[in-house]
């Protein structure tokens, strides 16, 4: 009798250790891989997540080795640019404008003075470069979602600058064809949504057509809406946009969910990547929504929000028992867009988790 009772107590105080929250294992995935100095979108997913304070793991600020070690300029004007991919196909800036929006958002001044390879360019240099290469059509393209949030932020409402071809641009109006644009490419998800249908494939159609399922285009279309005169003259157009990205929640983790069940082992992990893509950019999308406009969600709202928490972190949870982050090495010599995404979607998850750390209902 005694042995027994010995016994169950050592089983009863076996217990595993407990596991850490998901914020906390994405932000560990985020410091350690979006730290690689060589690798400038991975900086910049790093700053995204941690503002001004984050380094490379060479010591220096992200975001001096970005503009040291990869800007470049070209002809008398100059005209200042990232490439798009590195010669060895690392990303520096696949998204137009990827980098001066990161740096405009993490909260550096136009007058921020930074060393390139040739001598100081200040971000306001870099903010006129951009105005004097926009194009209308670019920027309502499916990457120029970067564009229009960095322009929201260095210009203030109202604003009109002119480009290199010579057209006067109304900034106003620019993003108010945005929100046009994201109220086209959502028109799908409302029809469904009116219907009442449990989910909308997603089929490359529409919204999904942009990268991160357009969620970065919601986020700069919302915030412009920070200034009071946007929202007031947006109103329920931009509501109605809410109430969408609400839906897509259930939607989407429907088919999620039964892409894992259905999925072969080796189809597995990017279904999960997938899941902390979309569930960790929707929780970053309304937490800025929120923090940049004072939005206070509805108790259903906040009710998606936990569930969006709660399925992130079951995503988390298995992508972490896969052994994906313990074998990051192993994943970028065989899937190389797996491993960049499995550094940025962390990055971003792990940022809209911070946002609704406490008091989820605002």
């Amino acid at each position: 009798m005694a042995s027994v009772t010995l016994a169950l107590l050592v089983l009863l105080s076996a217990t595993p250790a407990a596991r850490p929250p998901a914020e906390e294992v994405l932000r560990a995935q985020c410091h350690t891989w979006a730290a690689d100095p060589k690798n400038p979108w991975a900086l910049a997913h790093g700053i995204a997540l941690e503002g001004r304070a984050f380094k490379a793991r060479d010591g220096r600020s992200a975001a001096d080795v970005i503009i040291a070690d990869f800007l470049r300029r070209e002809g008398p004007g100059p005209d200042l640019r990232f490439d798009a991919f590195a010669a060895d196909g690392t990303p520096v800036e696949p998204h137009p404008n990827l980098l001066v929006k990161t740096l405009l958002l993490a909260g550096h001044p136009l007058s921020r003075s930074f060393r390139a390879s040739w001598g100081p360019v200040t971000l306001g240099a870099l903010v006129e470069d951009l105005k004097r290469d926009f194009r209308r059509d670019d920027a309502l393209s499916p990457h120029g979602a970067w564009t229009l949030d960095a322009l929201s932020h260095a210009l203030p409402p109202g604003a009109t600058f002119t480009n290199g071809a010579g057209e006067s641009i109304p900034l106003d109006a620019v993003m108010d064809e945005a929100l046009a644009l994201l109220e086209r490419e959502q028109a799908e998800l409302v029809a469904g949504m009116k219907a009442g249908l449990p989910q909308v494939p997603k089929r490359k159609q529409g919204i999904y057509a942009h990268p991160c399922g357009g969620l970065h285009l919601f986020q700069a279309v919302a915030s412009h809406a920070r200034h009071p005169a946007v929202r007031k003259a947006w109103g329920p157009r931009l509501d109605a946009q809410v109430d969408v990205l609400i839906y897509r929640l259930g939607s989407e983790s429907r088919q999620y969910d039964s892409a894992l069940t259905s999925a072969p082992p080796q189809y597995r992990l990017p279904v999960l990547i997938q899941m902390v893509k979309f569930y960790g950019h929707f929780l970053e999308t309304l937490g800025r929504y929120r923090e940049e406009t004072g939005w206070k969600p509805t108790p259903a709202q906040t009710q998606a929000v936990e569930q969006a928490r709660a399925l992130l972190d079951g995503a988390v949870r298995r992508l972490d028992a896969s052994g994906a982050f313990r074998d990051m090495e192993s994943v970028k010599t065989a899937q190389y867009q797996l491993y960049l995404d499995l550094i940025g979607d962390a990055c971003h998850a792990a940022h809209g988790l911070r946002y609704w750390r406490k008091h989820p209902g605002g």
